[in-house]
């Protein structure tokens, strides 16, 4: 039976959303023919890292990928790595290198990215990836909650933000609100994608089932999509068709 189908024809059957999880394994990608010494590289360097020793982090991720240079593992950690050093301009330069790698995205690669060179053009205050990364690290919901609503008010034209202040919401209003302030920022496609997710589930949930299927099947059928987007519009389809199957008729 088919779920959608997209305006170039092609189509999305029960079939094709069959064990649709929503999980991508982004450490498997370019991980087939690594050798064992740069998987072991990887690992000292993100000890190294855990340790606060980035000098070393960097010095052992520049070996592994020598060894892998196909692999964006590396690459990616030597991101993160000079992001924690505020040296923002190196950090930008190995994300866009952990796209070229792993163009559908590579874990948060794709909002880094786009959110750096936004800081570089002067759209985003510096620094604004950073802070946004560490909500991460907060333990305490209320705490978290708070320094969420602070980043919005800072930096409203910063998509992200309203991406979190979304799951914060405590009812559809404000959160369909937030949601669309977050596609009305010029967001990055990982944050876009996840937005009109979140947009889709709310609309299937107030009953608007065409319109959810409408913006999940576009997700999931778009080449351009990052790979854990489309994995994750499908999941949801499936969890949509599964409740229409099961509601009385």
């Amino acid at each position: 039976m088919i779920i959608f189908r997209g305006k170039d024809g092609r189509t999305l059957t029960v079939e094709d959303l069959r064990g649709a999880t929503g999980r991508f394994q982004y450490e498997l990608v370019g991980s087939r023919d690594v050798p064992a010494e740069a998987r072991q590289l990887h690992q000292f360097a993100r000890e190294a890292g855990e340790q606060g020793d980035y000098s070393k982090a960097l010095a052992l991720l520049e070996q592994a990928s020598l060894l892998a240079p196909e692999w964006p593992y590396p690459v990616y950690d030597s991101a993160y790595t000079f992001l924690l050093m505020k040296d923002f301009d190196r950090a930008r330069d190995c994300y866009r290198k952990t796209l070229k790698l792993s163009p559908r995205g590579f874990f948060t690669a794709i909002t880094a990215a786009h959110t750096l060179e936004k800081e570089e053009r002067g759209e985003l205050p510096p620094g604004i990836y950073l802070a946004y990364l560490s909500l991460e690290w907060l333990q305490d919901p209320t705490e978290k909650a708070r320094s969420v609503r602070e980043l919005v008010k800072r930096c409203p034209q910063f998509a992200p933000g309203w991406k979190e202040l979304a799951a914060l919401a405590e009812d559809d209003g404000e959160r369909l609100a937030a949601l669309e302030s977050g596609l009305a920022a010029d967001p990055d496609a990982e944050t876009e994608g996840m937005l009109l997710i979140n947009r889709a589930l709310l609309f299937d949930r107030q009953g608007d089932h065409d319109r959810a299927i409408l913006t999940l099947g576009e997700l999931a059928l778009d080449p351009s999509s990052p790979a854990d987007i489309e994995q994750i519009a499908k999941a949801c389809l499936a969890m949509i068709v599964q409740n229409q199957s099961s509601e009385p008729q």
